[in-house]
């Protein structure tokens, strides 16, 4: 029997806790590469930490990792006039566009078969909404984009026990400097 070699997905990756429940829904059927770019990270000792936990869990589970440049001034061009927007407005919309358009370039020139990202596991973002920028980015560079809501069947909470299991830091805030200032400003209890 000729067996049937896995497809090449490059998984965009925000932070090691949301990326362990997704690799056990998808580590059996591809073969997967995780993508770090997130120049939205704020202050770069927070983005260093996130990084260094997304190493360490890739190493664990033996997922190659592949860091994209650590750019927050093009970021924060990106969402100029938006720096006033709740959680969940626009600023996040073109956040999303701006990491999963570098996810899909780098997946088109490294021959990935197709890219997704773990942003749909969180509760707090709208996986109908990355999902549409993840089907735009599909036509505009001619690479599958896996569509995922990965929060369902408590993709979430399972994400937290996994993060336990694997000691591995969890942060308070999205990750920008606004929403680092909006959580500070109302802490969750």
């Amino acid at each position: 029997m000729i067996s049937k070699e896995k497809k090449k997905v490059l998984l965009h990756v925000c932070c090691a806790p949301c990326a362990t429940h997704v690799i056990n829904r998808l580590k059996l059927a591809y073969n997967l590469t995780f993508f770090f770019y997130n120049p939205n990270i704020y202050p770069e000792y927070e983005y260093k930490k996130r990084l260094e936990n997304a190493k360490k869990i890739a190493e664990k589970l033996r997922v190659p990792l592949v860091e994209g440049k650590y750019d927050p001034d093009n970021w924060l061009k990106a969402v100029k006039g938006y720096e006033e927007d709740k959680e969940g407005g626009e600023r996040c919309s073109i956040c999303f566009n701006f990491r999963l358009e570098k996810a899909a370039k780098y997946a088109k020139e490294n021959n990935f078969n197709l890219f997704t990202t773990t942003l749909t596991i969180s509760p707090y973002k709208n996986s109908k909404i990355i999902n549409l920028i993840g089907k735009d980015l599909e036509q505009k560079y001619n690479i599958p984009f896996f569509e995922s809501d990965f929060k369902k069947e408590d993709g979430y909470k399972k994400s937290i026990e996994l993060s336990k299991r694997f000691d591995l830091y969890r942060q308070h805030y999205c990750g920008c400097v606004f929403s680092l200032n909006s959580s500070i400003a109302s802490p969750k209890l």
